[in-house]
């Protein structure tokens, strides 16, 4: 097992968790994902969620979690 298979800082996009959020708009709750970075409400409100991961500084983050979803979290 090497170091990257062991980084904590990666487990909810390498493995993601599903949370629910209320929309702030109409109150309806979203479901959203650890690894998305936004939802739409059936009201058509977007919901963002608090990402902060170590893909922002970790000079291994695109090789610890693979370039199509290291792209796709850092748009």
């Amino acid at each position: 097992m090497t170091l990257i298979d062991k980084c904590p800082g990666t487990i909810n996009i390498r493995t993601p968790t599903i949370e629910i959020k209320n929309c702030p708009e109409c109150g309806e709750e979203v479901e959203i994902f650890s690894d998305e970075k936004k939802a739409t409400c059936k009201c058509g409100f977007t919901i963002f969620n608090d990402l902060q991961s170590c893909i922002e500084w970790c000079r291994y983050a695109e090789e610890c979690i693979g370039e199509e979803q290291f792209r796709k979290l850092k748009k």
